[in-house]
């Protein structure tokens, strides 16, 4: 029997000062908080099509790169379909060894032949251990195989990475209890009719869960989005009524995003309301907020907003935006070209605060915008040469700055 812990002062306790295992892709070593951790456990999950699997082969391709050893270990797929795929890479990594084998006791055994720096599991859902009898892809298969695949990674001091289903929800399919299992669990977001991909910590016990890595899905597979807002704004099309800009934060990373909003006659007798990119929840919040609190009359009307390129909205700094949307959509008047739009909307119809207001409007400002819709309280706070901010206090005001502003474009 192995000698007893004692307990010690937590000022005592010594911290290893242990290099992270970059990727080599900079979105996803962003994510992580500057790498992976030796002998952790990252969860890798999404919808099919979305991009898992490249994800996981780009990331075995660049630590092979960079001179570590790579076990890849497939269970969908046979070595050929992998090559088959490896072709769409810039470079092949012909030095990653592949392992078709869905038998965890198996990939054990090879794993500690090869000694690799870096293990990836497609998918968790394939694996299955000898001591449990149910079937491949059930709740005991899957826990007893990330844990014995854990217990490894602790073991050797290999960087694992698990891909993982989701279910129609997009929850994780299997256990929650494998959530608990592993280190960090990442959730890969995009509509396959977007090239944009979305890479999210759901959760990190080694950095922060707020970070966001913009990936562009391309002939060659996955490539990461350095300047997103650029991107997202493209194809903008400006002048036309019902579309708004909002900075968004995510972690320390500003985007600016377009939301879209469609108000229209209702044919039938109860109104439709149609979200994509945004909760409906807090889009039907919205509406009857507009309709109490400001003479925007949307309550009898459809709805249909949209997060221009397949982004997906959570935070409620978008709300005024999203507000001014639906009145310029409502009112047909475009909101100028050179505005953009930040706020949360209380039920009382007040405009409240964000936090990093800074950082929304110097990224405004870098790419062009002239004019900020803040909160009133924070217009004074933020100071931006090249960016005025214009301080809204409530729906209703924003409704009469939109109204007066087409008054003075047609003057």
């Amino acid at each position: 029997m192995g000698a007893e812990s004692k307990p010690q002062a937590l000022g005592e306790v010594g911290v290893s000062d242990v290099p992270r295992l970059e990727t080599g892709i900079s979105e996803l070593d962003r994510v992580l908080g500057g790498g992976a951790v030796p002998g952790s456990v990252t969860l890798l999950g999404g919808e099919p099509g979305v991009g898992k699997s490249t994800l996981g082969l780009q990331v075995a391709a660049r630590v092979q790169l960079a001179g570590r050893r790579v076990l890849y270990v497939s269970g969908e797929e046979s070595p050929a379909q992998i090559r088959l795929r490896a072709e769409r890479l810039d470079a092949i990594p012909s030095g990653i060894r592949l392992l078709a084998e869905t038998r965890v006791e198996a990939v054990v055994g090879h794993w500690a032949e090869l000694a690799p720096d870096c293990v990836l599991i497609d998918s968790i859902q394939t694996m299955h251990c000898d001591r449990v009898e149910s079937a491949p892809g059930s709740v005991a298969q899957v826990r007893e195989s990330a844990a014995l695949l854990a217990a490894a990674a602790r073991r050797t001091g290999a960087v694992v990475f698990l891909i993982g289903h989701v279910t129609k929800d997009g929850s994780l399919a299997g256990p929650r209890v494998l959530e608990h299992l592993v280190d960090v669990v990442l959730g890969f977001e995009g509509d396959r009719d977007h090239a944009f991909r979305l890479l999210r910590a759901l959760k990190n016990r080694f950095g922060s869960t707020q970070e966001v890595g913009v990936f562009r899905m391309d002939a060659s597979g996955l490539a990461g989005v350095e300047n997103p807002s650029e991107h997202f704004l493209a194809e903008r099309s400006a002048g036309a009524p019902g579309s708004c800009i909002v900075p968004l934060l995510e972690g320390t990373r500003p985007m600016l995003v377009e939301v879209q909003a469609l108000v229209a006659n209702s044919a039938y007798g109860m109104p439709r309301r149609t979200c994509m990119g945004i909760e409906d929840g807090r889009v039907a919040l919205l509406l009857a907020v507009l309709d109490r609190r400001s003479e925007v009359d949307v309550a009898a009307r459809d709805v249909y907003v949209n997060v221009a390129g397949g982004v997906r909205v959570g935070e409620p700094s978008a709300d005024l935006g999203l507000c001014l949307a639906l009145i310029s959509s409502r009112l047909d008047l475009p909101v100028p070209s050179d505005v953009a739009a930040c706020g949360e909307v209380g039920l009382g119809g007040e405009v409240r605060g964000v936090a990093h207001l800074d950082l929304r409007v110097r990224e405004a400002a870098r790419l062009g915008f002239r004019r900020v819709l803040t909160p009133p309280r924070s217009a004074a706070e933020v100071e931006n040469k090249e960016c005025e901010r214009v301080p809204i206090s409530s729906v209703a005001a924003a409704a009469a700055w939109l109204l007066a502003e087409s008054r003075g474009s047609s003057a």
